[in-house]
């Protein structure tokens, strides 16, 4: 199982070396992401951890009975996790924005989905009520075709009246010629025989019974003008309704042409905001442009201190093995004296085992830094050779890349410090065992050189070149999180661009919708006008008809109630003639 642990070490009392190394377990990972404390204080001895300083941060792999079976530093891992937690927070944080536009998305879709259902219905409830008034039409114009066939009756009956009456008035002149002509030879002496004055009678009686239809027509007349007043007066609710559908239908239109223009007026803005958007991402790409230079800049910069930091570690080095330049570690010379050569030769062999140790983990770390080094101009490489799709994708490696190049390089140059002191501790060891062995140094030079000046002046240049290093560094970290600030920007304002079309697609498919709507009600309108105007102007012209009747009826009546005084004068006549 993995655990994650601190190297505890107890230091002896001649130097540095010779501690005994304890491992404080910290953390266990129970899965790929899941890390849970271990509780207590336990420290678990280990051979191994000598290799590494106090206080180190180790991954360890232990058997079920606390058995090593590998042991590393965990710097470098624990970036990475720290990295891959980051990198996890952005994009939970991207797919908790993409959620809600998707929550946003469908409550939006839900609503219109109402909103249409709702159209649906009313346009159903339209329909029916529209299924209804055309029934009604119906009615009322098989209504008026059978008042129009009883006006056209009437007036037919008006019209045979009128002939049987213009038939007995033409007879009824003739007899009068004749019996004015009987008269004539009445005051002569003749007389009006018997055949002569039936038939007169029969002409009267044909003559008067004609003249007394007129008011039976009169009163049918008038039920028929009552009919065309009741028919008018619904059709003139239904000519009300038709236009309060068409101020309808010209609200609607107006409201479809003010979110026209509304939409159109969006639209732009949204183009505004499309092109400031274009800008901000050349802005954004001139940044990271700068930010690659910053960071080239850097990497050269790092290698030459990297490399001050070796010449002045080999000269502090020699220093070292010389005895000059530099503050060596102290160590009880006196206690050394004192001690048995062979504890003193155990000593020795341990604080070798030990270095040998620490040199191959400080090796093992060189080489792990020239390969990230070596990794760095490989993502470099492909940075200059690469799209601007998958640069960013480089660029981010590249950041991580060079982050833990860093975090190790820092690492490193605190060990080779330590490795140093543990050749001092060594040599100083290895100094007084040889002179109470009575053997020469093999390392003491015969004559010194004091290399102070050279470290001093590689140190101001490391320093001086340092400073440089942390000033163009926290100037590459200004620029990342400018550039990551203005990434957010810019991509929430894609966001906001891509969420405003969708809504301006939808108010588009809806306003297309609404003119649809507008169009059928206007259908509706022109059509419901197309069936009232016929059956208006057929319910005019049966009006015209019935007053064009009227006006003959009125005529006959008249000339009825003058044939009614000659027919009385005739009688009286046709009596005198009798009785003469």
């Amino acid at each position: 199982m993995l655990y994650l642990a601190e190297v505890q070490k107890q230091k002896s009392g001649f130097g540095l070396g010779g501690g005994k190394a304890e491992l404080k377990l910290l953390a266990c990972q129970r899965a790929e992401h899941n890390w849970s404390a271990v509780p207590g204080d336990d420290a678990i001895p280990v051979e191994e951890a000598n290799k590494f300083n106090d206080g180190t941060l180790v991954l360890v792999e232990l058997s079920a009975n606390k058995q090593v079976q590998r042991i590393q530093e965990a710097a470098r891992q624990l970036v990475s996790i720290l990295q891959n937690f980051s990198r996890l927070q952005d994009k939970f944080k991207d797919k908790e924005e993409e959620i809600e536009q998707w929550k946003a998305s469908l409550t939006f879709s839900s609503q219109e989905l109402n909103r249409r259902e709702m159209e649906m219905q009313a346009r159903e409830e339209q329909l029916a009520q529209m299924e209804d008034e055309l029934e009604r039409l119906e009615a009322q114009r098989s209504e008026i075709e059978n008042t129009r066939d009883e006006a056209n009756r009437l007036r037919d009956e008006v019209d045979r009246s009128r002939q049987e009456i213009e038939t007995a008035w033409e007879q009824l002149r003739g007899e009068q010629q004749r019996i004015e002509q009987q008269q004539a030879q009445v005051q002569q002496g003749a007389v009006v025989d018997e055949q002569q004055a039936s038939r007169i009678r029969e002409l009267i009686q044909r003559l008067s019974g004609a003249v007394a239809a007129a008011p039976g027509l009169r009163e049918q007349l008038n039920q028929s003008f009552g009919v065309v007043a009741a028919q008018q007066a619904i059709l003139d609710l239904h000519w009300q309704q038709l236009e309060q559908k068409r101020a309808n239908a010209h609200q609607q239109q107006e409201e479809v042409d003010r979110q026209n223009q509304n939409i159109q007026n969006r639209w732009q803005e949204w183009y505004q905001a499309t092109d400031a958007l274009t800008v901000a991402r050349s802005d954004l790409r001139a940044q990271q442009g700068t930010l690659r230079a910053k960071e080239e800049q850097a990497q050269s910069l790092s290698a030459q201190v990297r490399a001050v930091e070796e010449l002045y570690g080999q000269v502090s080095g020699l220093a070292a093995g010389a005895g000059a330049g530099g503050t060596e570690p102290k160590v009880d010379l006196s206690a050394l004296e004192k001690m048995a050569i062979e504890e003193l030769q155990s000593l020795v062999q341990n604080l070798q085992q030990d270095l040998e140790k620490v040199s191959r983990f400080v090796n093992d770390q060189e080489e792990e830094l020239t390969l990230q080094q070596e990794t760095i101009e490989e993502l470099q490489a492909k940075i200059q050779a690469a799209s601007e799709y998958d640069r960013m994708a480089l660029e981010n490696e590249m950041a991580d890349e060079l982050e833990s190049y860093q975090m190790l390089n820092e690492t490193l140059v605190g060990q080779r410090l330590r490795l140093r002191e543990r050749e001092n501790v060594l040599n100083q060891h290895q100094t007084v065992l040889w002179r109470r062995l009575g053997t020469a140094n093999p390392q003491k030079q015969d004559k010194d050189i004091d290399l102070g000046p050279v470290i001093a002046q590689l140190n101001a240049q490391r320093e001086q070149q340092a400073g440089e290093l942390q000033s163009l560094q926290q100037q590459i970290q200004q620029l990342r999180d400018g550039i990551a600030q203005n990434e957010g920007n810019v991509n929430r304002q894609t966001g906001e661009l891509e969420a405003k079309r969708y809504e301006l697609k939808q108010l588009e498919q809806n306003l297309f919708n609404q003119k649809g709507a507008v169009g059928e009600l206007w259908g509706r309108v022109n059509l419901y006008q197309e069936m009232l105007q016929p059956v208006q102007d057929n319910l005019s012209g049966l009006r015209q008809k019935l007053e064009s009747v009227g006006g003959e009826l009125d005529r006959t009546q008249q000339s009825g109630e003058q044939q009614e005084r000659i027919v009385a004068e005739l009688q009286q006549a046709l009596s005198s003639l009798i009785q003469s």
